[in-house]
């Protein structure tokens, strides 16, 4: 702590030491930037406050019937679009500073100048107060400035709120159309998709299934019948035009040839059994048997034939045989019924092939159907929504046109004072003061540095690495304590009649803006 301490007073002995120099430089930092304060162009504060109300008694009574803009969103929004371009150029326009420019150039540089002194600020305590400031070397333009930003202020509130409106309605109805052409659409696509597949649809799929089961079971019995018939058509021709007819069976079964061979073909055969228990197909005994009986089939057959030979007027007689047309017509029946039951039972088969090719396209045909049926419901639900939010859309614009949802009230109306208040020169003149002390003492201390002294033993023992015994103190003569004396006085003066001069500026200034704030708050008043 002693040697930061001892450090400081080397510090200040070090600046005492160039005290004129700098107290000259504090003069001449001071002076010149006293002068740059004065020559600094005085401006017009113009302000103006204005309320924003946002509450309407239409609001809480329209909620869910219309829609209910976030207000206090867009009004904030709009405070920070007010510099835009546009409205930049609107202000220039209505505050006159058009007539002055000539080319683009002064015009961007005019739009420049209202952007950095143009604030439109919040109110931090109450969200709905708007303060409008602009500051100008000309109150007029200043104050006109002010009532023009106040009038593109709720023109745009209002005006956007209107264009909002009539632009979304305009948006829905063309979003309206678009989808009511889609669900036109959709509606003729899942309309010929149930024409096409008729009785496989998924609400038609009992019926499908019953219809294959009806099907099939019309088949079987057609199928049933169909066999039954040709049985009994093959029974009627066997009857008819077979080797043995029914007519002349009895006389060729007991002629005495016919019964002679039987007897033979019946002992041979319980022969030939008897052998098979004891031996196998390929004994020879079994062998001769069977050829045995081969020749007397033969034998048999050849005595039938004979027989018939012999009897040819019995066959030409079966002709005009009344039982024997009878079975030709039955039988001729029986072959219709045959036709009409195989182009039935082919007619179900091809039914029934039918529905069985198309089980394996029923998941497909589900898949399809659920697609088709789920973009028309889509469609259709927002086709729905589009309608009730155009609605209430239109609700909005007719609320819109009937009550303002935003009010705007001026709390402040603009003003600017009489006198300049703009920049703050006494806060200026302080700071140039305290810089111009800085400034000096900053310099003392570097002429300190470049030509340092030895001040205390504590210096001396550092720099030569000896061992200090002791100091001698400088004794001054009478005549030198006086002249440092008056060193001393004359340095107090000097300073002294800076602050002086600080202090005169300061109340002339402070005098001139008491005077202005008086002559405006009378102004006001009036």
């Amino acid at each position: 702590m002693r040697e930061i301490i001892s450090q400081i007073s080397e510090y200040v002995w070090g600046v005492w030491r160039f005290r004129w120099i700098s107290l000259a430089a504090v003069w001449m930092v001071a002076i010149v930037g006293w002068v740059v304060v004065a020559l600094t162009p005085e401006q017009y504060l113009a302000s103006a406050r204005v309320h924003v109300d946002t509450n309407t008694v239409l609001r809480p009574l329209l909620r869910g019937l219309a829609v209910q803009p976030d207000v206090d969103e867009r009004i904030a929004l709009m405070s920070k679009t007010m510099l835009s371009r546009p409205n930049l150029e609107k202000l220039m326009r209505m505050a006159d500073l058009d007539l002055a420019v000539r080319n683009e150039e002064q015009k961007e540089k005019v739009m420049d100048d209202l952007k950095k002194s143009i604030s439109l600020s919040g109110d931090r305590r109450n969200a709905s107060l708007y303060t409008v400031t602009f500051k100008n070397e000309d109150r007029e333009v200043a104050k006109k400035v002010v009532e023009s930003m106040l009038t593109v202020f709720v023109e745009s509130a209002l005006g956007d709120k209107r264009k909002d409106s009539s632009g979304a309605q305009d948006f829905l109805n063309k979003q309206i159309a678009d989808y009511e052409q889609r669900l036109t659409e959709a509606e003729a696509r899942l309309s010929d998709f149930k024409q096409r597949n008729s009785g496989l649809l998924p609400s038609e799929m009992d019926d499908y299934y019953k219809r294959l089961e009806f099907e099939r079971e019309q088949l079987a019995s057609a199928e049933l019948q169909l066999k039954a018939v040709k049985n009994r058509r093959d029974e009627l021709q066997r009857q008819i035009e077979g080797e043995e007819p029914v007519f002349l069976s009895s006389q060729i079964e007991f002629s005495p040839q016919v019964v002679a061979i039987d007897k033979r073909i019946t002992a041979m055969q319980n022969n030939l059994d008897s052998l098979l228990l004891r031996y196998t197909d390929l004994h020879p005994s079994v062998i001769q048997i069977k050829d045995m009986l081969g020749d007397l089939e033969k034998e048999k057959s050849a005595a039938i034939a004979a027989i018939k030979r012999s009897a040819p007027d019995q066959y030409a007689s079966l002709n005009d045989n009344p039982v024997y047309q009878q079975m030709r017509s039955m039988l001729s029946e029986t072959e219709a019924s045959e036709a009409e039951l195989s182009t039935r039972a082919q007619e179900y088969k091809l039914r029934v092939q039918s529905l069985e090719d198309k089980i394996n396209q029923i998941p497909l045909l589900e898949s399809e159907h659920q697609q088709l049926t789920r973009d028309y419901d889509v469609i259709s639900r927002q086709h729905q929504t589009l309608l009730s939010r155009r609605e209430s859309a239109r609700i909005s614009g007719n609320v819109e046109q009937a009550a303002d949802d935003v009010t705007f009230r001026i709390i402040d109306p603009p003003f600017a004072p009489l006198k300049p208040n703009e920049p703050n020169k006494l806060l200026m003149n302080v700071i140039v003061l305290v810089g111009a002390i800085g400034t000096g003492l900053g310099i003392g201390l570097l002429m300190s540095l470049l030509k340092p002294v030895v001040s205390t033993r504590a210096t001396l023992n550092k720099i030569t690495g000896f061992p200090v015994l002791g100091s001698v103190q400088l004794i001054r003569s009478p005549l030198e304590r006086r002249q440092q004396l008056v060193n001393t006085m004359v340095f107090a003066c000097v300073a002294l009649s800076l602050v002086v001069l600080f202090v005169g500026i300061s109340v002339f200034q402070g005098m001139d803006m008491q005077l202005a704030n008086l002559v405006t708050k009378m102004e006001v008043l009036v």
